[in-house]
């Protein structure tokens, strides 16, 4: 690991003003961080710690919003009884995401900004990758191994995928974030915070130099209640996901009112199936309407030739999804 400097400024203006130096990183729970500088991915200059910053872990579960500190912990959210009992898709997401010894340490602001698990990008040895190393090539994209790679969003310079769960219950559901930097505070929809890969692929999220996420908001709606996270994955044990799904309805009837569909595994940013929703927007919730929007939900994906088993899967994950609701609604 090459040597850096660290500071671990008291609050968050000091904290802006440090971290928006070249060569700086900000640090918080460290469990995607330190690995990553260890195997030579990142080599900062300075690190800029704000896991001492002890307003940002707070959060709240209220009657028309919920709202979380970035610094809250993954563990703390994922057992909170208002969090289950408002939105079990979100406890669900981080449950699911890491083992209980990282969901302890790791927090909700680093979690959203985790970057791609792709081999090649975490090979310095070998691998030629333009995330981590701009304009040196694409080893998935030039006949390399690509099961785990996006099938959404990707492009000619890159086709890593985002690897992160509760980012589909936040980008289902009109999250936003807020974040602070030298220039002041703005809010982003979270929809918003991260950048397909383009031509650019070193570029993941619109954040600016030393601006710090502080925050991530939802407003409550009844398709949260009514809401799961399904995953499937490589082995049982907080493995990364090959298909995902956060979805959420609401009911009028026998009539689907509303209905949220996040997709995870499968493409370069947490993706949103809007037009699987509206396929079920005034439809019964049926064994051939769920199928229908699971296949919709994929229907424009294109695929390299190991990730195309991703389709069938990630269809299958959705219409799961939907029918266990249904199921846990009392449905038949």
């Amino acid at each position: 690991m090459k040597n850096f400097s660290y500071s671990s400024p008291g609050n968050l203006g000091d904290a802006t003003e440090a971290a928006k130096a070249d060569g700086t990183l900000i640090i918080a729970g460290g469990t995607t961080m330190v690995d990553l500088m260890k195997i030579g991915v990142l080599e900062p200059e300075t690190l800029v710690d704000i896991s001492g910053i002890g307003s940002l872990e707070s959060y709240e579960v209220g009657s028309d919003r919920m709202r979380f500190g970035a610094l809250a912990k993954m563990a703390t959210v994922a057992d909170d009884q208002a969090v289950i009992d408002a939105f079990p898709a979100l406890s669900e997401t981080l449950w699911k995401a890491a083992s209980p010894q990282l969901r302890n340490v790791a927090t909700l602001g680093g979690n959203i900004l985790q970057r791609t698990r792709c081999p090649y990008f975490r090979d310095t040895a070998y691998a030629q990758c333009n995330k981590r190393d701009p304009g040196s090539g694409c080893a998935a994209l030039d006949g390399g191994e690509t099961a785990h790679h996006a099938i959404f969003g990707g492009s000619d310079a890159c086709v890593a995928m985002y690897p992160g769960d509760l980012a589909q219950a936040l980008v289902a559901f009109d999250a936003k974030v807020v974040v602070q930097g030298p220039g002041g505070t703005r809010t982003i929809p979270f929809n918003e915070l991260h950048v397909r890969p383009g031509d650019n692929p070193e570029v993941e999220t619109v954040l600016k130099p030393g601006e710090i996420v502080t925050e991530i908001s939802l407003p409550i709606i009844p398709a949260m209640a009514n809401s799961i996270y399904l995953k499937a994955r490589d082995r049982e044990s907080y493995a990364f996901a090959s298909a995902s799904a956060a979805v959420g309805v609401e009911m009028e009837g026998e009539t689907v009112r509303d209905v949220r569909v996040g997709l995870g595994g499968v493409a370069s940013v947490p993706w949103r199936a809007t037009a699987a929703e509206d396929s079920l927007r005034g439809q019964p919730l049926t064994e051939e309407t769920a199928r229908e929007a699971g296949r919709i939900a994929f229907e424009e994906a294109e695929p390299l030739d190991g990730s195309a088993y991703k389709i069938a899967l990630g269809a299958d994950v959705v219409a799961g999804a939907l029918m266990t609701l249904k199921s846990r609604m009392g449905g038949k």
